[in-house]
């Protein structure tokens, strides 16, 4: 095998800009040629309707002076007064721009007819409202009178104009699209051509640039499948291509020597492998035998049991009340391993969990609940709202000076069991709100007093159990204003 230095003389990239640099010239001085074209034709389609368009425009200013008029003779007011005027004056200078000449045309005589009878008409209703004015009322109803057969003349020589200029701009129109039509062909035409100028010239230089590539991922996919037995790929392109190919013949030859000196790597690699596996094993047994060091939960729950008996026996109610609490507590705590409990399960951990708080803190919680007994059989996830009663207390009640409360509340709202957690500590920002429900909030599991379970948690569970997203809404009106926890859990769902 012998080694080939190739250098590039004409890159890929430079090939690219000046094909398509080439073609998109010529497609854009076509469209730029077609562009021109089709906004002459646009123009002068335009102009055949600006006709009518001015027409209909001197017929509603003629309608407005009239309105305006009438108006002021029926108010007398000086806003009617103005708006006459306003409207009077936009007719006079529409009615400037017609035919006042007489040509051998009958729209051009049509036209002067309509700017003599407009400036009589605008005589009549100056001098009917000067009359209205002078409170000369004779006057002003005959001038009124006559002003009206003038605006009927008025309307209808604009009418009738207007229907002509359609009729004659409606033949011109028909002209112009069909003119319009054979541009499109034309352009349809000019653009296929140079579509496939386009193709041709992308196909020959692709062409130049894929074949030397394609070799070269044969060559790749021997090497792959560990034939390094082969011969050098010939390119004289000129371009990164055969760069590239040079420098695959370079790693070809090297590749044996790579791949011995990986072996005695892989070796050593392994060697320091089974010595991590090893000490990972070791580390599992020595983690193995500190959790059999810890307390046997089923063990401290008998022996919280065997304490409730001592207490009942000597007569020590509160203190059996405590015992038997803190024992219900962590019998519901062992079933954590289980998927489903009751409502009323996790009803009653809230109350032996309330009941050992205030214990702990001398019934400084007033805790408080509105259930809905016919809702208690309801199978819920376990655990999903002592974490929340205990997130209460934590973050909203622990350090508020006032009263500390909290509020359990189970009802049906619609297809759902509505349960609502309040207290009415130190609220909560609508951002940490954002973060608990987004699942961004860190935990709190580090707290000493926490169970570990988060309101992320819960969240999660209770999507997944029940195939719903919107599950929790937190709530609150501001700060020392108290925060209100809502879990939604669908009846029809999980029964």
């Amino acid at each position: 095998m012998k080694k080939k230095q190739n250098s590039v003389q004409m890159s890929i990239r430079t090939k690219l800009i000046i094909v398509f640099l080439f073609t998109t010239l010529i497609v854009f001085f076509v469209n730029l040629f077609m562009f021109g074209e089709i906004n002459k034709m646009i123009i002068k389609i335009d102009g055949i309707y600006n006709s009518n368009a001015e027409l209909t425009e001197l017929q509603n200013a003629l309608g407005s002076v009239r309105s305006n008029m009438i108006g002021y003779l029926n108010t007398k007011s000086s806003d009617t007064m103005e708006d006459y005027y306003i409207s009077e004056q936009k007719y006079r200078d529409l009615v400037g721009g017609l035919n006042d000449k007489v040509y051998d045309n009958s729209n051009s005589i049509m036209e002067k007819n309509i700017r003599s009878m407009s400036e009589k008409y605008l005589e009549l209703v100056a001098d009917t409202v000067e009359a209205k004015r002078g409170r000369n009322i004779a006057k002003c109803n005959e001038l009124y009178e006559e002003s009206e057969k003038v605006y009927e003349y008025i309307t209808t020589y604009i009418y009738s104009l207007n229907n002509k200029q359609f009729q004659s701009n409606a033949t011109h129109y028909e002209k112009m699209l069909e003119t319009l039509r054979y541009s499109e062909t034309i352009t349809m035409v000019i653009m296929i051509l140079v579509g496939i100028l386009n193709i041709l010239l992308v196909i020959m230089l692709t062409t130049s640039i894929i074949e030397p590539l394609k070799k070269l991922a044969r060559s790749a996919h021997e090497v792959a499948g560990g034939n390094l037995e082969l011969e050098f790929i010939e390119n004289n392109s000129g371009d990164e291509v055969s760069v590239l190919t040079g420098a695959f013949n370079q790693m070809v030859k090297s590749l044996k020597i790579y791949i011995e000196r990986l072996r005695e790597s892989m070796e050593k690699e392994n060697e320091l492998k089974k010595r991590e596996i090893l000490m990972e094993s070791h580390l599992k047994d020595a983690k193995l035998k500190y959790l059999q060091a810890q307390i046997n939960p089923h063990f401290l729950f008998n022996t919280l049991n065997a304490g409730a008996q001592l207490a009942m026996m000597e007569g020590a109610e509160r203190t059996y009340t405590y015992v038997q609490n803190v024992a219900d507590f962590y019998r519901y705590n062992i079933k954590k391993d289980n998927d489903v409990v009751t409502l009323g399960d996790e009803i009653e951990l809230v109350d032996s969990y309330m009941y050992i708080l205030n214990v702990r803190f001398s019934n400084d919680i007033h805790y408080d609940k509105d259930i809905d007994e016919s809702l208690l059989k309801m199978q819920v996830p376990v655990m999903i709202l002592q974490p929340i009663v205990e997130n209460c207390v934590n973050h909203g009640l622990r350090n508020i000076s006032w009263e500390k409360k909290i509020q359990l509340k189970v009802s049906k709202e619609g297809e759902n069991i509505c349960i609502s957690i309040c207290d009415n500590g130190i609220g909560i920002t609508k951002e940490k709100i954002l973060e608990i429900l987004e699942d961004r909030a860190e935990s709190d599991d580090a707290d000493k007093d926490s169970n570990g379970i988060g309101l992320n948690n819960v969240i999660s569970r209770l999507q997944l159990f029940y195939h719903v997203e919107n599950v929790m809404e937190i709530t609150s009106n501001g700060e020392n204003m108290g925060t209100e926890v809502a879990v939604f859990i669908p009846i029809e769902e999980k029964s």
